[in-house]
């Protein structure tokens, strides 16, 4: 590249930087606007916000989507409680959230139709939250002895607001309360130390509800684009209850009428007062005269139903398969899942699906690749798709926690308390070791009512379903066993082999201590490379003299199990 080269560049950027500036609303408040000051260690605690607690700016939509999920539900609450107080003049306002952008002025905008804030709640929420919570905030970052505790601790002073100033050199919040006749605008540039409340100079717009607007900064215009939003407004709130809308906008050509007012609104001269000349085409001929058109449409991010927050009585199987494909992204459909309530020091709801094939790309010794399988939500919203919810043994299963009163640190993106992490995992893995289970009772069942289901000497021959998906999953289940001591005895359980008795057939080691002779005070099993190298191995003779059932283990995994399992029922392998 030449000098002349990088110049041009320079020059080049420098323009688009003052095009920006050209084109991004300049701040000016209202000479009637009131000017509140920020103390001095609100700069630290925006500082620590938009520089430390948040890995990801994405996040800034997910927050104001949450803000504004519980705006609407706050004010529905309301409306059943108290209509008289808060119904418009009866009017019905939808309750929705709406976002969209003006890309020339580079601003981006959520609004909703929830309770809406007055004068003093714009000052208190949005200015005396910030003032009086920093000491305390600041306090627990710098007096923890444990610095997680210390980040823990900042959920209940409510900052999450200020993630708008990730991508944003100034954010203005209109709201409008069914309680304050007057509809408010409070304003604030990132990094000044005060904020501007004042009249609203459109007057009550918003009718109830709020509207944020952020200006964005100029390396956050990525966010300045629908499709980009469109990703993640679906994303985030893809099962939130409220309809949460965002505004697409198209421009196209249209061919226009010769007789249409052209651009500086002047009349066509009449046809009489054309004049002809040579080589003049046929009005056929000619090129057609078009204009731009824009159309707008708000296209809706949120269709999908949160079916686990049902009863589950009410849930059709077609309707958790195609719930499993949305919001798993695979094709096929799930071999089994559990819907359920867990209640206790923790409440949550979940489902927790089995897949029918390994994950594409799952591998079980590189199984913390595995991401997304599991996705935590707090009312709906989505929080994260990373949490270690399940051991690695477990990282197959997908499915979702849902908990309205799980406490979060203030970014969402770590628990408040480690051990609120483990409560939830624990529960988990019970539920998906006893889904596993039934799984295969319910296969063993079939199997014994189409043993006893015979056409002539035939026997009605029916596919275990178990035994196809264990097939897939043994070895996790195994590698469980070895890891997982606590639930050690509840996944031997599901442990299947061949034996020197079962006719070819998978069996468990239920199965094969039932048939135990009564002095045998031990499990036989020997271990080769595959079932008909055992069969005629030479150290099975000596048992099969005795009549002695051997247990065939082919994976060179078995031989580890064993010794982790040490014994099975009383009875020493």
């Amino acid at each position: 590249m030449g000098a002349d080269d990088s110049e041009d560049i320079d020059d080049a950027s420098d323009a688009a930087a003052e095009k920006s500036a050209a084109t991004k609303e300049a701040y000016n408040p209202p000479a009637n606007a009131e000017k509140f000051a920020f103390e001095a260690e609100v700069h630290k605690m925006l500082d620590i916000v938009v520089n430390s607690l948040y890995q990801n700016k994405d996040v800034f939509l997910r927050e104001l989507i949450s803000n504004a999920s519980d705006a609407l539900d706050k004010i529905r609450y309301l409306l059943l409680t108290e209509s008289d107080k808060y119904k418009e003049g009866g009017e019905e306002i939808p309750l929705e959230v709406q976002i969209f952008l003006d890309e020339e002025a580079e601003t981006l905008t959520i609004r909703d139709t929830g309770i809406g804030m007055t004068y003093d709640d714009m000052v208190k929420n949005l200015g005396t939250v910030a003032r009086s919570g920093t000491g305390k905030f600041l306090e627990a970052l710098k007096d923890s002895n444990n610095p997680d505790e210390g980040i823990s601790q900042i959920g209940q002073f409510g900052v999450g607001f200020y993630s708008t100033f990730l991508v944003a050199d100034r954010v203005t919040v209109a709201s409008k309360n069914p309680q304050d006749p007057v509809q408010h605008v409070w304003e604030a540039e990132n990094g000044a130390g005060d904020f501007v409340v004042y009249p609203d100079p459109r007057g009550n717009t918003l009718k109830r509800g709020t509207e944020i607007t952020l200006h964005l900064k100029d390396d956050s215009v990525e966010y300045a684009d629908e499709d980009r939003l469109a990703t993640l407004a679906k994303h985030y709130s893809e099962f939130v209850t409220h309809k949460i809308s965002l505004r697409k906008t198209e421009t196209m050509d249209v061919e226009i009428e010769e007789d249409e007012e052209d651009i500086d609104g002047e009349e066509k001269k009449d046809e009489d007062d054309l004049e002809v000349t040579e080589g003049d085409e046929d009005d056929d001929e000619k090129t057609p005269k078009t204009k731009k058109v824009t159309t707008e449409t708000w296209e809706i991010m949120n269709s999908e139903q949160a079916i686990w927050t049902r009863d589950k009585d009410e849930v059709e199987d077609h309707e958790y398969q195609s719930f499993y494909k949305s919001f798993s992204g695979e094709y096929g459909n799930a071999t089994s899942w559990t819907h359920f309530k867990a209640e206790g020091s923790i409440n949550f709801d979940s489902i927790l699906y089995l897949p029918e094939e390994v994950p594409s790309g799952y591998q079980l010794g590189n199984i913390d690749k595995v991401d997304g399988n599991m996705k935590l939500y707090v009312r709906k919203v989505l929080i994260s798709d990373e949490f270690d919810l399940m051991p690695k043994y477990l990282g197959f299963v997908k499915g979702v926690v849902d908990s309205d009163d799980l406490p979060l640190n203030v970014n969402r993106e770590t628990l408040q308390e480690s051990k609120i992490l483990k409560i939830i995992k624990k529960k988990l893995v019970r539920k998906t070791i006893d889904l596993i289970r039934s799984l295969a009772k319910e296969a063993d069942k079939e199997d014994a009512e189409a043993e006893e289901d015979k056409d002539g000497d035939e026997k009605a021959k029916k596919t275990n379903k178990y035994l196809t998906w264990y097939s897939k999953f043994s070895n996790n289940l195994k590698y469980g066993l070895i890891d997982d001591m606590a639930n050690r005895p509840k996944l031997a359980k599901l442990l299947r082999y061949e034996t020197s008795k079962s006719d070819g057939k998978m069996v468990s080691l239920e199965d094969y201590m039932s048939r135990l002779k009564d002095w045998q005070d031990q499990i036989y099993v020997l271990g080769g490379t595959d079932v008909e190298t055992l069969r005629n191995s030479p150290f099975l003779e000596p048992l099969k003299e005795k009549d002695l059932e051997v247990i065939f283990m082919t994976d060179p995994v078995d031989e580890y199990v064993m010794q982790h399992l040490g014994e099975f029922e009383g009875k020493k392998n």
